[in-house]
């Protein structure tokens, strides 16, 4: 087991005594789950474990039935993210879950194709007046633009490529699901969507769960 600091110690080892279902969420920000282990790298809460998710995890193979992430994986370059995902792989239990939310590049696109849409008009709308200055207009082109520079955002992900990732990872019975559902109860209502205006961080994500596969391939 990778040896944390004292106070990581303390978070994890209080967490694995008293969690018998134990998830471990990765990233958190202010966002706290309860029952879960939080994580961030610049922790805002004495509680949450200071994690570099890029860096191999302070757990045991098998650790955890749970892991999730929401809008993570897109801060770190494609091969970061492929470490990510095989970590996560290797702390959880053979059948363990993980739930994974990330921008979905196609609504981008989809930004020019559907730009009439009034959900994609309010999105532009917002999009400038809260994050571009100096923009002579309303139009998808700047959105796009600081979508894709802006918040050390590095790989944005389509369906196809995370799926891939996923199942390089070792991850099998992947499937897309909709914002805070799940058909395992333990994975609902997750997606933090107060952050954002009504139906803002619905345009712009999308939720992925798998499994892990009893043939993990990050393991010997």
């Amino acid at each position: 087991m990778y040896a944390p600091d004292e106070m990581n110690g303390s978070i994890i080892g209080q967490y694995l005594k008293e969690t018998t279902t134990r998830g471990l969420h990765i990233g958190c920000g202010s966002h706290l789950l309860s029952g879960w282990l939080n994580s961030d790298y610049l922790p805002r809460h004495k509680s949450v474990l200071k994690l570099d998710a890029t860096e191999p995890y302070p757990f045991d193979n098998g650790s955890f039935d749970y892991v999730y992430s929401e809008h993570i994986i897109e801060h770190v370059s494609f091969e970061k993210g492929k470490q990510i995902l095989r970590e996560c792989c290797r702390i959880l239990k053979t059948h363990g879950k993980i739930r994974i939310s990330t921008p979905d590049l196609t609504f981008l696109f989809a930004l020019f194709s559907e730009p009439h849409s009034a959900l994609h008009s309010n999105y532009i709308e917002w999009a400038t007046n809260t994050f571009i200055s100096g923009a002579p207009c309303y139009h998808p082109t700047f959105v796009i633009n600081n979508f894709m520079r802006a918040w050390g955002h590095q790989f944005v992900y389509d369906e196809t490529v995370i799926r891939l990732s996923l199942e390089s990872a070792g991850f099998s019975q992947i499937k897309r699901c909709v914002l805070n559902a799940s058909d395992d109860p333990a994975l609902c209502n997750l997606e933090n969507e107060a952050r954002m205006p009504a139906g803002f961080l619905r345009l712009e994500s999308m939720v992925f769960e798998g499994t892990k596969d009893i043939h993990d391939p990050t393991q010997p």
